[in-house]
């Protein structure tokens, strides 16, 4: 496990420290427990009946059992945002700060499961282990390449909704907030260059989904440079990204990358130099989502994009993952679907761009508490399903 380079003095007067204090989750009963008579009906003997029913046709549980609108937020905390590999203890706040969300805005009840790393295989075999107990499974902060392979091998052996939120629901409010920047410059998906900063879990989810989304021309950076085939030292994705990007053969660094490109999507940390992004293309488009501190500074930024985004709340066009995720599972867990397919992602990703009527360079995107965001997405998911 890493260390924080840098913690704060522990203050448990501090707002935040309060705001914890004992959890932000707890459990309550959806029956009344009044009498004896009610203690037979929901413990025992009346609940052997539901089990035996369930134990002959396991469909059951969906009707009976809160299985059907409970997901699992599952992490090893080896990839925790802002933090790195801070271990499952610590990743345990953030998990139950999801299940706030999950409930807030998707009326789906989400447990936090933080559970010791290990290898691909041993946490496949725990989380499926675990599974009969939920509608479905949203993988949290894992570290790639890890991560995809453990959602690769979960989705085969589960037939519940496996969703590494990290990936897709990074990729689908990017290509919703995309579709929208595109309208605002007058231009169409498929005539942008895009440069996308980072190519681990997001990075590698956004790339293939602005590409199935239309995006012909994508060129993917890691921190060496452009992933060209060319590069001897790339991992199984990223070798996997050089066969299917960078279709103008370039090579060199991200400043090369950003001569006359029309789109910037960063989701790697680290400060791209200013001069570097004065050579994208006129009337560009600049999403820099790193956390807390983006790739472009939105003040350098809009000194050369026509459009802005970050992954802030202090400044116009958050890019929010929230936006996406609790539509996702109300979607999916609403009409039994077995799994998040690529053409519900799509589906999500025009139904969050849909909801801002008249996009402008300071809305392409709703915002996080706007009404309906939710029920939108789950409706696209579930007619896709």
């Amino acid at each position: 496990m890493s260390a924080i380079p840098s913690y704060p003095l522990f203050d448990p007067s501090d707002p935040v420290f309060r705001a914890h204090e004992g959890g932000k989750l707890g459990v309550h009963a959806t029956q009344p427990l009044r009498d004896r008579a009610d203690l037979a009906l929901l413990y025992t003997p009346g609940v052997a009946d539901v089990s035996r029913a369930i134990a002959v046709d396991p469909t059951l549980a969906a009707r009976y059992t809160a299985r059907a609108n409970t997901v699992a937020v599952v992490t090893d905390g080896t990839a925790v945002l802002g933090l790195g590999d801070i271990g499952p203890l610590a990743a345990l706040p953030v998990m139950e700060g999801k299940a706030v969300l999950f409930k807030h805005f998707g009326d789906v009840d989400a447990v936090p499961v933080c559970m010791e790393s290990g290898t691909v295989e041993e946490l496949v075999d725990a989380i499926a282990r675990i599974a009969p107990t939920y509608g479905g499974i949203n993988l949290e902060d894992i570290s790639a390449p890890r991560c995809f392979e453990i959602e690769r091998l979960l989705q085969e052996r589960l037939d519940i909704p496996v969703f590494h939120d990290d990936q897709h629901g990074t990729a689908i409010v990017v290509l919703a907030g995309l579709l929208n920047a595109a309208t605002v410059v007058g231009r169409s998906l498929e005539s942008l260059r895009v440069v996308v900063s980072g190519a681990g879990a997001a990075g590698v989810a956004v790339t293939k989904l602005l590409a199935r989304a239309g995006v012909a021309d994508i060129v993917v950076c890691d921190s060496r440079g452009i992933i060209a085939p060319d590069r001897n030292d790339l991992a199984d994705h990223k070798r996997r990204l050089a066969a299917t990007t960078n279709p103008r053969g370039l090579s060199g660094g991200l400043s090369d990358a950003l001569a006359g490109a029309d789109v910037f999507v960063g989701v790697s940390g680290g400060q791209v130099p200013e001069e570097d992004v004065a050579r994208m293309a006129p009337d560009a488009i600049i999403f820099a989502l790193a956390n807390p501190t983006p790739e472009v500074h939105p003040d350098v930024a809009a000194r050369y994009a026509a459009v802005v985004a970050t992954g802030r709340s202090d400044f116009p066009n958050q890019i929010n993952n929230v936006l996406a995720f609790p539509g996702i599972f109300r979607g999916a867990l609403d009409s039994g679907a077995a799994q998040v397919t690529e053409a519900m992602k799509l589906a999500a990703a025009h139904a969050i761009a849909g909801l801002v009527e008249h996009p402008t360079a300071e809305e392409i995107v709703p915002s996080v508490f706007a009404p309906g965001v939710a029920d939108a997405v789950a409706a696209a998911v579930s007619k896709g399903a």
